[in-house]
């Protein structure tokens, strides 16, 4: 019927058909676990709300310089625990920001 080598080359395309779909359905999936920037937005949007309750002092909706830098202020003198005057990638990780603290108010 068909030669041997024909079979090969049968053999040879189904295999590399075969293997470059998987590599596409792979690559698809990837694609599609990846948020895309606007869920990114959303998922931190709840977070950033709670950092502007505890941020703001006046309760104006907005946060002024003067009050990050009071918070920021606050947040580093707690964490560092030693009074050193600075932070290491350990101490930094330590910092829990929740809306049932009241740090820097």
């Amino acid at each position: 019927m068909f030669s041997r080598s024909c079979r090969v080359r049968f053999l040879v395309i189904s295999v590399a058909l075969i293997a470059a779909a998987a590599l596409l359905r792979t690559a698809a999936a990837q694609k599609a676990s990846v948020p895309r920037i606007e869920d990114r937005l959303a998922i931190g949007e709840e977070h950033v709300k709670q950092l502007l309750l505890i941020m703001e002092a006046d309760s104006n909706g907005v946060v002024s310089k003067q009050e990050y830098m009071r918070f920021m202020e606050a947040e580093f003198e707690r964490l560092d625990k030693g009074s050193k005057g600075e932070l290491n990638a350990r101490q930094l990780n330590q910092s829990t920001l929740s809306t049932s603290r009241s740090v820097g108010k």
